[in-house]
């Protein structure tokens, strides 16, 4: 595992690297500040929104009942039956939407985590590369923050890029994420390839992407 950003972010770049706590973890007092830590988030900023705050709580719960063995994302290695919902507030975008004849990189991202800026900027300088594959950017966060985030790396302008929120809160938990960024890699077929969390090299994740 790496080290931390400045919002307090843990990075690794290991691979299926699961989320660490016992079931019995939400008796601690801690456990929700450091959720908030580990993706970048203020417990005041998420009691500013209470629609955040419950699903979070939501998914905590849903930690507690599995086991490391039984992520979602292991038993089920295809591209998730998720919903997410476009920056205009009206559309959604799903599976049904992925190109059938591209490979798939889904990024789980925080616009304010620095590591998810820095990884969207160097994927921009080599947007060249990645013609041939669909990338959906996700994240729980806010529309607004959304539609700042795409409009400073002019991510519209780009036909492969698909930025959109995570209303239900569903990847993180299909995931079992405790780190950011999150990078999922599936095949044409939309079958899981592999899964890293923390920052990644861009020739790293091409080479995932050919498999």
């Amino acid at each position: 595992m790496g080290g931390k950003d400045k919002g307090g972010l843990p990075h690794c770049k290991s691979k299926q690297k699961l989320f660490p706590f016992s079931n019995n973890y939400l008796v601690h007092n801690d456990v929700t500040n450091t959720i908030f830590k580990k993706f970048d988030v203020s417990l005041n900023d998420m009691k500013k929104n209470l629609f955040l705050f419950s699903l979070l709580i939501s998914v905590q719960i849903g930690f507690a009942q599995l086991g490391p063995d039984k992520a979602p994302y292991l038993r089920f290695p295809s591209y998730p039956p998720v919903k997410l919902l476009m920056t205009d507030s009206v559309s959604y975008f799903t599976k049904e939407n992925l190109s059938k004849k591209s490979p798939v990189m889904l990024m789980l991202f925080n616009p304010q985590c620095e590591h998810c800026q820095h990884e969207t900027e160097e994927m921009i300088k080599n947007i060249d590369k990645f013609k041939d594959i669909q990338i959906v950017m996700a994240t729980f966060m806010p529309l607004d923050s959304i539609i700042t985030f795409r409009k400073k790396y002019k991510l519209a302008k780009f036909d492969n890029i698909t930025v959109a929120q995570d209303i239900h809160f569903f990847l993180p938990n299909f995931y079992m994420v405790h780190s950011l960024p999150f990078l999922a890699f599936y095949n044409k077929k939309k079958e899981l390839i592999s899964v890293f969390e923390g920052s990644m090299p861009i020739e790293k994740v091409l080479e995932e992407l050919k498999k």
